[in-house]
């Protein structure tokens, strides 16, 4: 299934309902959608003259059908339209959204500044699931290797990693009395030092938009960064404490909001780093753990043993909603998927996966494999997988973007082996040692047979 346009494609259609459309004829001087394939994806926009709808549509040779996949925007608040009877026009349009505002580059530097990139970014992450066309190559997806470290530790040394814009992947240091790092595009694990060091220093970090990582202070008193240049630098924090924070979010203003673990005020630095606090209307211990930027700008705090959601809005606006599922340590992290449902990465031995709609709403799925522990944190791969990244888990897991969740086999295993992963840019997933004596890594691109390699979404390299 690849995203095909096609130049003058116009037909009409007496399709009634929010359902699938059945093609009709070509208007004269047009082509119908035979071009775009069977099976493939496509934009499309209806109008009947007076309502209209725009959106990603998936055709279908049988039938001549095209299936309303992801509305883009509609005269109907953005949702499928109701069609009444008589004709409609339905054609390949270039949307809008794609033609509004930067792009985003590599390192998030236009995420800051540009609203309306940022919104449409995400809009088309969200709606994209099936879109773009991926490099063609000889290679082989879903291989599971191991890799040598440098510095290791059988008590929780790492704690989530961050690829920064030279392709290093940074991990984040929990115990470790060094940083460490791994140069993706040689495979050359190297250490450097740090300034500030104690025990549950930090736990996950983030990516700035001018090129910094922050780690997420947990017990450490002081916040810590490292920028695109390897100079490490410490800064001062306004709340510290014993397991404060735990995982950070990019928000679409450029600051970074630290995630609630223990803390009863949530803290936040900014782009021009100025760290800050605000108030939360839902504190418990071990409340959170990591989180998730929707599409709408919000930022999620993921559920660990807190029977509520929690979210702060893109305006500073703290709310709170009802969980399906909760439990004690329930969860671990969280991504986004393609369609723009937030999953929160299983942690707890209860057979239960959870996540959250753009729409706001919450449900749960079947898991094939849980244990204690069992996974912290995720990663979301270029084919819209969603890979969980093995904590005490003996087996890889995964939920694709069509919901289906599936296992397979690791190269590694051990207690509390990992804990976060970073997608590098050759489609490697790079699961970040907490435990493990060696690093180890799924390749989810096949090789690209030239020079560097590179694994482009194929829902982002439309852009």
């Amino acid at each position: 299934m690849t995203f095909v346009i096609r130049d003058r494609v116009l037909v009409t259609s007496t399709t009634t309902g929010t359902g699938t459309f059945t093609l009709g004829a070509a208007v004269a001087g047009y082509q119908d959608f035979t071009g775009i394939g069977n099976g493939n994806t496509t934009y499309y926009t209806i109008t009947d003259g007076t309502n209209f709808e725009v959106g990603i549509g998936t055709y279908a040779t049988s039938g001549t059908t095209l299936a309303r996949t992801q509305v883009l925007e509609s005269s109907n608040s953005d949702a499928l339209v109701n069609w009444s009877a008589g004709s409609k026009n339905v054609f390949v349009p270039q949307p809008a959204i794609n033609t509004q505002g930067t792009a985003p580059t590599g390192d998030d530097s236009s995420i800051g500044t540009n609203q309306v990139a940022f919104n449409n970014f995400q809009k088309n992450l969200q709606a994209s699931v099936n879109g773009g066309v991926t490099f063609n190559n000889n290679g082989t997806a879903g291989i599971v290797s191991t890799y040598s470290l440098i510095y290791t530790t059988s008590n929780s040394g790492c704690a989530g990693g961050v690829l920064a814009p030279n392709g290093d992947i940074h991990f984040v240091p929990v115990r470790m009395p060094v940083g460490q790092k791994i140069n993706t595009l040689t495979g050359v694990v190297s250490t450097y030092s740090l300034v500030y060091t104690i025990s549950n220093a930090y736990f996950g970090g983030v990516l700035a938009p001018n090129g910094d990582i922050h780690f997420v202070p947990a017990s450490a008193v002081r916040g810590q960064k490292i920028n695109s240049s390897g100079v490490v630098s410490t800064y001062s924090l306004v709340r510290t404490g014993t397991s404060q924070y735990r995982g950070g979010v990019l928000s679409p203003n450029g600051d970074i909001h630290f995630i609630p673990n223990d803390a009863p005020v949530g803290q936040k630095v900014s782009v021009a780093g100025v760290v800050s606090t605000y108030s939360l209307i839902y504190t418990a211990s071990s409340a959170y753990a990591g989180g998730a930027l929707a599409p709408n700008g919000d930022v999620h705090f993921v559920p660990q043993s807190a029977v509520v959601g929690q979210k702060i809005s893109a305006a500073g606006v703290v709310s709170t909603y009802s969980l399906v599922y909760t439990t004690s340590s329930a969860y671990n992290g969280g991504v986004l998927a393609p369609n723009g449902d937030i999953h929160f990465i299983p942690n707890s031995s209860n057979i239960i996966g959870q996540k959250i709609s753009s729409a706001s709403v919450v449900s749960t799925y079947s898991l094939i494999y849980s244990a204690g522990n069992g996974y912290s944190g995720g990663v979301l791969a270029p084919n819209g997988d969603i890979h969980f990244i093995p904590g005490s888990a003996v087996i890889g897991q995964k939920v694709s973007a069509a919901g289906v969740v599936s296992t397979y086999s690791l190269v590694y295993t051990v207690g509390t082996a990992y804990s976060g992963g970073v997608l590098a840019p050759d489609g490697s997933i790079y699961f970040i040692s907490s435990s493990a004596a060696v690093g180890q890594k799924i390749s989810t691109c096949p090789a690209i047979p030239f020079g560097l390699d590179t694994c482009l979404s194929s829902y982002l390299n439309k852009f």
